[in-house]
């Protein structure tokens, strides 16, 4: 391809893209590409993958479960980091320390 054709068909790719940053699934590809991996890009990043033959964008069901992926892992890690942050604190009522004694022969005796 010609280097003015690859840049004229990134920058017509680039300015089709509609969101800021797409998602896209990767395809195999010669060099060990893992086909099926879902990623947000930046739109240069995500046109250049696709005028390079990586990647394609991702279909609105994709989307979504790439979506719902990412919110249960961020719910996940700020779960993890609030028991991170969990204390706990036994806090004794001075009332009821010693309201019971024992006497050696006698048993139990209240107060002290």
């Amino acid at each position: 391809m010609d280097v003015k054709q690859y840049f004229r068909k990134l920058r017509e790719i680039e300015t089709a893209l509609a969101d800021e940053y797409p998602i896209v699934v990767s395809l195999e590809t010669s060099d060990g590409g893992k086909a099926g991996m879902i990623s947000e890009v930046s739109r240069f990043n995500a046109a250049k993958m696709i005028v390079e033959n990586c990647a394609v964008l991702a279909t609105e069901e994709q989307k979504e479960q790439f979506r719902d992926r990412q919110a249960a892992e961020k719910k996940a890690a700020e779960k993890a980091e609030l028991s991170k942050r969990l204390q706990v604190a036994i806090i004794s009522d001075p009332n009821t320390q010693g309201a019971v004694s024992y006497k050696k022969d006698n048993g139990p005796v209240n107060g002290r």
